[in-house]
């Protein structure tokens, strides 16, 4: 145990100093990606536990897998190692009946955890609540915790979030705009890590080329923290709080389906459907990488299907590279079928399932947390790290001269996932993949050519 100094030494600037000088008991900080607003008020809520005996904290995030490969890794290793190693608090991992969280020596206690887990964790009351990437959350989930601020030990109960910008009809923004919570807008220049003693660090200064190279919408949220809508966006019926959905077990009656969008510089995407007895399809697991081979991806799939031992796909939907398509066959033993690739009819196609049915429910869900690993690659570029990441941002590109400035094709930028996306549509909905035929399986022995006649293994869709 290492002996914890009198002070702790942090740096608040712009923003993250104006919230710790604050008394609004609903602050926003929203900026640019990268400008520490995060780490700042972690380290606030850290803080108030640090000098406030029996303070009880809530941090947390739409998803409780989001919340512990990026927030608490921040809280344990920028914020509170020194404490930590101090033995001043604690990681408990949890019980049937308490949730997960961090314990100070001195009672104060920070509840760790996710949305899709809220039962253990909004069944109590605290003095702090924060919300990071709070641009995730729906305004439900925040009037709910709002509920729970009222422990009663600090004079102060309040609701922080953290945020990169949307559209500014977000309700967040919206939240901000009529006077319900203050807004405090991060800078690039309030990191000590990219801007020191009036100059750019060298790693600040590799990190503003990152974000100078997006374009767009992204381009002004990441880089400047600008509240702006995508112009010309193409799929403008997309919402994240209905069609970005909580993890579920998926029956193993629903049919399941592979879309591919090969790529090696650019990243390859694939992306598992299951489709329900009425139709609507799911995105329920997501490769987006970049620099990995396609031999390397296969094995990963196979792999994959191996040990969740759901059922095989009844179509893989793919690109039509034909040296990649028979290296994905060799190596995951999976038959694979060229999608329909027209890009109007099958971006008509997705916008019809993404727009509400007769019974008021759209025919299209991404599951949140899809992706089986980011890419770090892509995330220090600021570059899209899923389909997800790509749908707000997806716009027809611009024809000048031409009549309302729009061409009849979308931007081909970041789009990869709204190609294997599309090719999914458009295989169920413009070709008619069958829903009943039995899986294409690799018949051992035969060739690749050949077993495409093989008669499939007995037993239909099968483990």
């Amino acid at each position: 145990m290492n002996p914890m100094p009198d002070t702790v030494r942090f740096e608040a600037r712009g923003a993250v100093r104006e919230l710790f000088r604050s008394t609004d008991t609903e602050v926003l900080l929203s900026g640019a990606a990268g400008t520490g607003k995060s780490v700042g008020a972690l380290m606030y809520v850290h803080l108030q536990c640090l000098d406030n005996p029996k303070t009880r904290a809530l941090i947390v995030r739409k998803t409780h897998a989001s919340l512990t490969s990026s927030t608490l890794v921040s809280f344990r290793e920028k914020v509170a190692r020194e404490a930590i190693d101090a033995g001043l608090l604690h990681f408990f991992g949890g019980s049937a009946q308490e949730p997960a969280s961090y314990r100070y020596a001195n009672g104060s206690v920070i509840v760790v955890g996710g949305l899709d887990r809220p039962t253990k964790l909004l069944s109590t009351e605290f003095d702090l609540v924060l919300v990071d990437e709070a641009i995730e959350v729906t305004a439900e989930d925040l009037d709910t915790i709002v509920s729970r601020l009222r422990n009663g030990v600090l004079p102060l109960q309040r609701l922080i979030m953290c945020t990169n910008p949307g559209p500014p009809s977000h309700h967040l923004k919206l939240r901000a705009d009529s006077g319900r919570c203050r807004i405090l807008y991060s800078r690039h220049e309030d990191n000590p890590r990219l801007y020191q003693n009036g100059e750019w660090t060298e790693y600040g200064n590799a990190y503003l080329a990152r974000l100078d190279s997006l374009t767009g919408p992204r381009y002004q949220r990441l880089r400047w923290g600008k509240w702006v809508s995508a112009e010309g966006v193409i799929y403008d019926e997309w919402q994240d709080v209905v069609h970005l959905v909580d993890r579920f077990a998926i029956p193993d009656a629903w049919q399941r389906y592979i879309s591919i969008d090969f790529g090696f510089t650019n990243p390859m995407v694939i992306q598992w459907w299951a489709q329900d007895g009425d139709g609507r399809l799911y995105l329920y697991r997501e490769i987006y990488k970049t620099r990995t081979l396609a031999e390397d991806h296969a094995k990963q799939v196979k792999r994959i299907i191996g040990e969740t031992g759901e059922p095989h796909p009844v179509a893989v939907v793919c690109d039509h590279d034909a040296e990649d398509r028979a290296t994905f066959e060799k190596h995951s033993g999976l038959f694979t079928t060229p999608a329909k690739k027209t890009v109007s009819p099958g971006i008509q196609a997705v916008q019809t399932r993404i727009r509400p049915a007769g019974d008021g429910r759209p025919r299209l869900f991404i599951l949140r947390d899809s992706v089986v690993d980011r890419d770090q690659d892509l995330i220090d570029a600021g570059k899209p790290t899923s389909t997800v990441d790509e749908i707000n941002g997806y716009v027809w590109a611009v024809k000048p001269g031409a009549a309302g400035g729009l061409k009849e094709q979308p931007l081909k930028q970041d789009d990869h996932g709204m190609d294997a996306m599309r090719y999914m549509v458009a295989a169920v909905d413009l070709v008619g993949v069958a829903r009943v035929q039995s899986p294409a399986r690799r018949v051992p022995g035969v060739s690749a050519a050949a077993s495409r006649y093989a008669r499939p293994v007995a037993g239909g869709a099968g483990r």
